[in-house]
């Protein structure tokens, strides 16, 4: 079963990035105890300035809520262009929830080459979710298009996610 990467409003990721050193500012936080809260209005507000301005995690925190209407009207769209900004900034999270979003053609068409490609991506960082997540993808195409997918994906992390 494909799984999606943790948002950083459920405890897991919390404990997570909180072990890894990371702080976040007073409009994240203020946003992580609206979302954990479910006032998912007040996130909103407090995240959307922060994923314009590159904060990947608050760029996959709205993905979620767009993927899932949690306080906005689900919208693949709007949740893919936020999983793709995390992603091109080699945030693995996003590109675990961007191959997802192209494995099951939300808000794109189903596309098992791009979403192998992210998800090869995301599972070089040893996260077990993407390896799962790019073996499930892997057994719906044949070895020719895996092994020209790594090269699109190598060649994306060498260009630095300009070439992808």
């Amino acid at each position: 079963m494909l799984k999606r990467a943790n948002a950083t409003f459920c405890l897991s990721a919390i404990i997570l990035i909180g072990s890894a050193g990371v702080i976040f500012g007073a409009n994240f936080k203020k946003g992580l105890d609206a979302a954990r809260n479910g006032n998912f209005e007040i996130a909103l507000r407090e995240w959307t300035p922060l994923a314009e301005e590159g904060d990947a995690t608050a760029q996959i925190n709205l993905g979620v809520m767009y993927e899932d209407g949690k306080g906005v009207s689900t919208n693949y769209k709007t949740a893919l262009k936020w999983y793709k900004r995390a992603a091109q900034q080699g945030d693995y999270r996003g590109q675990v929830n961007l191959g997802l979003m192209y494995a099951k053609g939300k808000g794109v068409s189903p596309d098992n080459i791009s979403a192998y490609m992210w998800l090869y991506i995301a599972a070089l960082t040893g996260d077990r979710d993407a390896v799962s997540n790019r073996d499930i993808v892997a057994k719906t195409m044949s070895s020719d298009d895996i092994l020209s997918t790594q090269a699109l994906a190598h060649r994306c992390i060498t260009s630095k996610y300009k070439r992808c």
